[in-house]
């Protein structure tokens, strides 16, 4: 009598359509904010033929979430950076200044493997920057500019340290193609004023303009709060009419994350949905 009963009762629901509530996936926003500081070492024959190395700076911005369109398989990774360098030559009597914004989006296809994560993909990244050294008077300042496109890969590991939640990251990403500035050797910015501007952009690719930004962190989750700890390598070279650029840059990284998911006031939080984390 029952099953007779349920059944007419699911009919009726079916018939005017009317469902139970369906499972949404929720897609928590990690963001994170840091600070680092490390070594640069720096060569800009633009400038000097001298390596200049000292100290370098910075602030960042990290926003990770699950993609809208499928977010148990995709996931969306923004960072911003802006980053400071003062490097002196080896006589330590010359000053090289190094000052960047840089912003990159990457969509990486995610596979989630018990507490593993792995993740591949895609990105795009935008560098401005300028390079000042007083010691050249002739043409003291060295504008730099590119836009790639390029890989992005990550592992990921979530474990528990003494009862406090850990997840262990590796992170890198290698540009493939676009597009950069390079003056011809020996013009002044003075003569592009003019109006010599031909060849000032050079198309990019792993031969002439060559970048592989490492980041290894380990983010520690004190209940709603994570504090981030890590270390970066960002190699870069480029060479383009004689003109080579290299630098090679050691920082710590600290920061503070959290997560946060914004609901419909309509309908809170209910029992049936799924929550899919970007990282954890």
């Amino acid at each position: 009598m029952k099953a007779r009963i349920l059944a007419i009762l699911s009919l009726l629901m079916i018939c005017f359509g009317i469902r139970g509530e369906e499972a949404r996936p929720l897609r928590p926003v990690l963001s994170a904010f840091t600070v680092e500081g490390g070594t640069a070492h720096v060569i800009e024959t633009y400038l000097s033929p001298l390596r200049y190395s000292g100290q370098r700076f910075g602030v960042g911005y990290e926003r990770m979430q699950a993609m809208k369109f499928d977010p148990s398989r995709w996931t969306m990774d923004l960072e911003v950076r802006l980053m400071c360098s003062h490097t002196l030559n080896p006589a330590h009597n010359a000053t090289m200044w190094h000052g960047s914004v840089e912003g990159r989006w990457s969509m990486m296809r995610t596979w989630r493997r018990g507490p593993w994560r792995y993740y591949a993909g895609g990105n795009t990244d935008l560098d401005l920057g300028v390079m000042y050294n007083a010691r050249n008077s002739n043409n003291p300042v060295a504008a730099k500019a590119a836009w790639t496109v390029g890989v992005t890969g990550a592992v990921a590991f979530n474990t528990k340290l003494r009862g406090v939640p850990v997840c262990l990251r590796y992170m890198a990403m290698l540009p493939l193609t676009g597009a950069f500035f390079s003056p011809a050797y020996g013009e002044l910015y003075y003569e592009i004023y003019l109006g010599n501007r031909h060849g000032l952009c050079r198309a990019a690719w792993p031969g002439n303009y060559f970048r592989l930004d490492n980041l290894l962190s380990a983010d520690l989750r004190f209940g709603g709060t994570v504090l981030r700890l890590g270390y970066r390598l960002d190699v870069r070279s480029s060479e383009a009419s004689h003109i080579v650029t290299r630098t090679v840059t050691h920082t710590a990284v600290v920061g503070v994350a959290s997560e946060w998911i914004s609901l419909p006031a309509k309908r809170p939080l209910q029992e049936t949905d799924r929550i899919i984390n970007a990282l954890y």
